[in-house]
């Protein structure tokens, strides 16, 4: 059954992860190999985990790259499906 509004991944390494591993935003950066500034934008929730970034944090033991993925996809599915997207017409395209 898929979640309700499920968080971006980017809160959970925010909110969870960073804490947990007792690092700040660079210093998990430097860990996973990952430009500073690109993880911000992910954990700002203002860009996807992307597949590269999800098998940083794998190498670098920070969790599964699948797992990241998943929630990632589960998020934008559910932002594709909750906003509206009106097509050529007016109406929701799908």
């Amino acid at each position: 059954m898929p979640m309700h509004n499920p968080p971006h991944p980017g809160e959970a390494l925010r909110e969870d992860v960073l804490p947990a591993l007792g690092m700040t935003e660079a210093e998990l950066a430097k860990h996973v190999d990952y430009p500073v500034e690109h993880l911000d934008r992910v954990l700002s929730c203002c860009a996807p985990i992307s597949a590269d970034l999800a098998q940083c944090l794998e190498l670098a033991g920070v969790g599964n790259a699948r797992t990241w993925l998943a929630e990632q996809a589960a998020y934008d599915a559910w932002q594709r499906d909750t906003k509206p997207a009106f097509g050529t017409h007016g109406r929701r395209d799908r």
